[in-house]
């Protein structure tokens, strides 16, 4: 998949349903699409357990980089909070290796 889609943000969650159910033919594609390539990735059973059994923690980082992160993020159609969860996980796992 070429395009990252971007969700928009809802004002209600009346408006968030009707956005996927209008649009569910093109993330169904883009979702097959993913499966297809191999860009999709797949979570293990086990992998889900150790993502809902994480601690909150609380970090404090600059103004900045919490701009970076939400401009990336957003480009992924990700929440910002997520991606820097994903990208200090990357980093960690390969600095560990």
């Amino acid at each position: 998949m070429s395009k990252k889609r971007v969700i928009p943000k809802f004002a209600t969650e009346a408006e968030e349903v009707a956005w996927w159910e209008k649009n569910r033919g093109m993330i169904g594609k883009d979702l097959r699409e993913a499966v297809a390539t191999g860009e999709a990735k797949f979570v293990t059973p086990r992998q889900l357990a150790a993502r809902l059994a994480a601690r909150p923690v609380t970090i404090r980082l600059a103004e900045a980089d919490i701009q970076l992160a939400q401009k990336q993020a957003e480009r992924k159609g990700l929440p910002y909070q997520t991606y820097i969860r994903s990208l200090l996980h990357e980093t960690l796992v390969e600095r560990e290796g």
